[in-house]
């Protein structure tokens, strides 16, 4: 069974950093992408940021020049450095990770619960 795991959310005012990270475990063969998500209050969940297992990155025209993503392949790990955070960053943030559990079996969907980040002005 494949587990991801987030930590790192909290509280912190307008201009300061906070840095997430999750954590994929379990029956895994391989990862392609790896990804943040996050829904705001009454809003739909979107895409953040993305990094694929060859390196390659998207972000959300929101968040780029402020948000770092990065991963690291060997340990199934994925990092959010988010700085110069807004109240607008608000949000419940989740770890996402197509994976495939095993090598001849199709890669999935896999997300985590979430973690909290609120922003004050």
């Amino acid at each position: 069974q494949v587990q991801l795991v987030e930590s790192g959310g909290g509280l912190v005012q307008a201009g300061g950093s906070l840095r997430l990270s999750c954590a994929a475990s379990g029956s895994i063969f391989s990862i392609n992408v790896m990804a943040w998500y996050r829904q705001a209050p009454g809003k739909q969940r979107v895409l953040v940021a993305r990094i694929t297992s060859g390196g390659s990155i998207n972000y959300a025209d929101s968040v780029k020049g402020r948000f770092i993503i990065s991963r690291d392949n060997a340990k199934n790990t994925v990092s959010l450095q988010m700085n110069s955070l807004k109240p607008e960053d608000t949000a419940v943030y989740s770890c996402y990770a197509e994976i495939r559990p095993f090598q001849l079996i199709p890669s999935k969907d896999y997300w985590g619960k979430g973690t909290l980040v609120t922003v004050s002005s």
